[in-house]
């Protein structure tokens, strides 16, 4: 169980990169990323930095949910890409 101060790192398909993009766009805990939700965090991370793929949003969606970023199905994909669309 994480509590509300656990580092963003901790989540499940995070590496250090992708930990430090996150705090570079203000998200430092786990917590903070489940308020936002994926698609916010993964668009605060791209106002950061050009470039960045959409294998960040995979993972922090699955993150969230618990799972392998490799589990997401691609109709999941499909509606977390077009909701970035929004």
């Amino acid at each position: 169980m994480q509590s509300e101060d656990t580092p963003i790192e901790s989540l499940r398909n995070l590496g250090p990169k992708s930990g430090t993009w996150l705090r570079e766009a203000g998200i430092t805990t786990v917590e903070e990323l489940r308020r936002l939700g994926a698609v916010v965090a993964y668009q605060a991370v791209q106002q950061q930095r050009c470039g960045v793929s959409l294998n960040l949003l995979w993972a922090l969606a699955a993150g969230l949910e618990g799972i392998d970023w490799r589990e997401l199905t691609e109709e999941r994909k499909e509606e977390l890409k077009s909701a970035t669309a929004d």
